[in-house]
C-alpha cells in the first residue's frame, strides 16, 4: 500500500468514526480536517465534494466491516457455528469497533427517503448484508443443523430486525437489558429454525 494511500485509508477511518457518531449528514469536511489536524484544501483534494466524502466514507465502512464481521464468520466451521458467529462477530462491530454504532444502520434511517447515490450504495450493502445472512444460514441446512425447509429469506429478516432492535434499544433507548434480550430472540430463532 502507499503512503498515500494510507494516508487516505487513515482520514477515512476516522470519517467513519465521525459518522458512527453523527451520521453521514453531519460529516464534513471541514470536520473532518478538525479532527485529523488537516488543512481543508488538502482534504478537498483527496475527496472533492460532501457526497464523495461520504460515499468513500461508507465504503471504508463496508471494508472495516468485512474484517470484522464476514471474514470471521467465513472462518468459522459451516452450520450453526457460523450463524452464532456472525452474530456474536456483528455485536462486536455494533458495540465496540464504533463508538456510536453501526453506520450502515445510521446511514439507512439517515437515507431511507433520499434518492441518490449515497441511497443507491446503501441499498447495496444492505441488500449484500441479507444475502450473506441467508447463504450463511444455508449453510446450518446444508449441515443439518435447520430444518431443510427453512425460508432463508425470512431468517435474513428476522436476524436483521433483531439487530435493529438492539441497535434502537442499545442506543437510543439505552436499555441495560438490551443484549440480554438480543441472545433470548436470537436463541428463540435458533430453536424456531432447528432441523
Amino acid at each position: 500500500m502507499s503512503k498515500g494511500q494510507a494516508t487516505k485509508d487513515t482520514i477515512l477511518d476516522e470519517a467513519v468514526g465521525i459518522a458512527s457518531r453523527v451520521g453521514f449528514n453531519g460529516l464534513t469536511i471541514g470536520q473532518l480536517a478538525e479532527t485529523t489536524g488537516m488543512s481543508k484544501s488538502g482534504l478537498f483534494a483527496h475527496f472533492r465534494s460532501k457526497e464523495a466524502l461520504q460515499l468513500e466514507t461508507l465504503e471504508r465502512g463496508r471494508e472495516r466491516f468485512t474484517d470484522l464481521v464476514i471474514r470471521p464468520t467465513l472462518r468459522a466451521p459451516r452450520g450453526i457455528d457460523r450463524v452464532r458467529t456472525l452474530v456474536e462477530s456483528w455485536l462486536v462491530w455494533e458495540t465496540e469497533a464504533l463508538q456510536g454504532g453501526c453506520v450502515f444502520v445510521a446511514g439507512s434511517v439517515e437515507y431511507d427517503d433520499q434518492p441518490g447515490p449515497m441511497r443507491d450504495a446503501l441499498v447495496r450493502n444492505q441488500r449484500d448484508w441479507a444475502e450473506f445472512i441467508a447463504t450463511v444460514a444455508g449453510t446450518a441446512v446444508s449441515e443439518g443443523d435447520f430444518r431443510a425447509d427453512l425460508d432463508l429469506e425470512q431468517f435474513a429478516f428476522a436476524l436483521q430486525g433483531l439487530m435493529y432492535a438492539y441497535h434502537h434499544s442499545a442506543r437510543l433507548l439505552r436499555d441495560p437489558r438490551a443484549l440480554d434480550l438480543t441472545r433470548a430472540s436470537f436463541a428463540q430463532l435458533l430453536a424456531a429454525s432447528a432441523a
